[in-house]
């Protein structure tokens, strides 16, 4: 055999182990993706419930200090723009569609089977009641809020004549021991850099601009949510 023989005998040789290396390198990607595909596929969503955020003013007597029903603390009030408490609901929910693996139990059903059971446990403490209706609802956490000032801005973006005040409290409850795992609490009245220097970052933040009440809002979410668990069952 001569030597053109040879060579030709070689890269036959080497064509037809480079043709099998490449097949099975394509069979091991197909089947290592089909693996990864099939477990995005089987695993389950975070299920959660939210408990219709509740606006929460001061009693008699008790001047502008409100009790949280969780935690018992006491904080600084003032007043609640009608409908606040579904403004700042809205935006926590929408964060909650941002994050991946998470479902969201419809509200209709969440806030029938909470006003029932609450109707039946009024002797229970509002954990227990909360876990009972995470419990009924197939759910993995539940989250409730409370809003304790939401007062608009008055006046301008540039120039206002009484600016925003927001503040909110958002708990997160482990319905498989009943435990708060996560709370999340807001309270600011903006204010101009003349007033406070050290507010520089956040008023950046919002453009220079006087902000609105939602648009404070969104800005507090924001904050909260830089300490939100990651969701596990």
């Amino acid at each position: 055999m001569d030597v053109q023989s040879l060579l030709n005998y070689f890269f036959r040789k080497i064509g037809c182990i480079t043709v099998l290396v490449l097949v099975v390198w394509v069979v091991l990607l197909t089947t290592v993706w089909a693996q990864e595909k099939n477990a995005e596929n089987t695993k389950t969503s975070v299920r959660v419930a939210v408990i219709s955020f509740q606006p929460l003013t001061a009693g008699e007597g008790q001047e502008n200090t409100v009790i949280c029903p969780i935690s018992g603390i006491g904080y600084s009030c003032g007043k609640i723009l009608k409908g606040a408490e579904n403004i700042v609901e809205e935006v926590f929910v929408d964060k909650l569609h941002e994050l991946k693996g998470v479902e969201l139990v419809p509200s209709d059903k969440v806030q029938d089977v909470y006003k029932r059971i609450a109707s039946e446990s009024l002797k229970q403490s509002i954990l227990k009641v909360f876990k009972k209706v995470g419990e009924e609802l197939g759910t993995d956490f539940l989250a409730v809020g409370y809003v304790y000032r939401y007062t608009e801005r008055v006046g301008y973006e540039y120039g206002s004549e009484h600016p925003a005040s927001v503040a909110f409290e958002i708990h997160l409850i482990r319905i498989a021991d009943g435990k708060v795992i996560w709370r999340g609490f807001f309270d600011k009245t903006q204010k101009s850099l003349m007033e406070d220097v050290f507010q520089i970052s956040s008023f950046l933040k919002g453009g220079g601009k006087w902000l609105t009440a939602s648009q404070l809002t969104k800005q507090g979410m924001d904050k909260v949510f830089e300490t939100f668990p990651k969701l596990e069952q």
